[in-house]
């Protein structure tokens, strides 16, 4: 029986970028601190119900640093009030852009965020724009701002999406730039895919390409492999697949989740719920509801329409595309907003299928050859 459960928390619809293929509707919606408890207090509720143990946070926006860390702070105390009112774990993750960053934020990071921080940049960047800017500005103040994280002591992850000029360049470049030049030590690099209003950038993101996509995934797995793995740098999805075929514990994407309805729900700053971020943000036709009005949150997640869709989606799945494939109980279809975003359906198998496999097939002959010499050398020293 899973005990944990996921929170994607949008504290405020507003942000201070203007990214060509964002995926969310911004407005100016922020979070007070009283409807924070109610919902809070709902969430907790809902955990007690189905015997739950912790719960994981993850802040996000439109941009979360928007709102200054001494709501933060409070946020902190009054759901660890009642948290502890009712016996459970909580623990909290930051993603941000980085923008609106200052040494006045190292505090909170610090007692509420274990010290680290997520953020995104792409390489090269073509799409993350600051209002009324190119991405040049974007890169010089969000490298100055990370930069002046690391200084303080702050870990900082990044996460990276693929567009045609990162293709261009290959994966050495891509991942010298991060490594060498930016000094990342633990990157993700995420598919990209035309969520929300369609525009002309998001109809150039690279997302027929499965081909040219799958040959930079493995390049990158095989520079990481030669040049990371050994000396302390994370790259996902890499290092969780090998973690994976290794037969060790391992946090996988949500995206190979088998059906992320079980385990994870977003709620923006308005209180609307649904499946995940790019869900609540960019279609409203798939809210499950207004946690706000709500009595009860368990009930509103039993009784969604929208929800017993992402239900359903597994065995449909089985029954039309997956059952014969050899890593299904690894990725069980894939993920549902890549494939809604392509497909305009929630019944067909992630647009990144072949993508997959290559990758798994890959990292699992990683994890075997890294077995083998693992083997060699307890042998030459008995």
């Amino acid at each position: 029986m899973k005990s944990h459960f996921s929170l994607i928390l949008l504290s405020t619809l507003q942000c201070n970028a203007d990214c060509e293929y964002c995926f969310e509707n911004k407005a100016d919606d922020r979070l007070t601190l009283d409807r924070l408890g109610e919902m809070i207090r709902k969430v907790l509720d809902y955990m007690v119900e189905k015997s739950l143990r912790s719960l994981t946070i993850y802040w996000q926006g439109g941009e979360a640093m928007l709102l200054p860390p001494s709501w933060y702070e409070q946020a902190h105390e009054l759901i660890q009030r009642e948290a502890d009112a009712r016996d459970k774990q909580v623990f909290h993750s930051l993603q941000s852009n980085m923008l609106a960053y200052s040494a006045r934020w190292n505090p909170v990071i610090a007692s509420m965020f274990g010290n680290s921080v997520g953020t995104s940049l792409d390489y090269p960047n073509l799409h993350r724009k600051l209002l009324g800017q190119g991405p040049e500005s974007y890169n010089e103040i969000w490298g100055r701002r990370v930069q002046e994280a690391r200084a303080a002591g702050i870990a900082v992850q990044v996460i990276a999406v693929p567009n045609q000029a990162t293709l261009d360049i290959g994966a050495e470049r891509f991942y010298r730039h991060f490594v060498d030049e930016l000094g990342i030590t633990e990157f993700q690099v995420n598919t990209p895919f035309p969520g929300g209003d369609t525009n002309t950038v998001k109809k150039e993101l690279p997302v027929a390409e499965v081909e040219k996509l799958s040959h930079f995934y493995l390049e990158l797995a095989e520079v990481w492999l030669d040049r990371g793995h050994r000396h302390g740098i994370s790259v996902g999805p890499f290092d969780t697949l090998l973690q994976h075929f290794s037969h060790e514990p391992a946090t996988l994407p949500c995206i190979w989740g088998d059906n992320c309805a079980n385990a994870l729900v977003s709620i923006d700053a308005r209180g609307y719920v649904a499946q995940c971020d790019c869900w609540v943000t960019s279609y409203p036709d798939y809210h499950y509801g207004n946690i706000f009005e709500s009595e009860n949150f368990g009930e509103l997640l039993r009784t969604s329409p929208a929800r017993q869709k992402f239900n359903e989606r597994p065995i449909q799945l089985i029954q039309r595309d997956c059952l014969s494939c050899d890593y299904l109980s690894l990725c069980h279809g894939g993920c549902p907003v890549r494939t809604y975003t392509v497909h305009g359906s929630l019944f067909e198998k992630d647009p990144y299928c072949e993508l997959y496999k290559v990758l798994f097939g890959r990292m699992e002959r990683a994890a075997q050859e890294l077995a083998r010499e693992a083997v060699a050398a307890r042998s030459l020293a008995a």
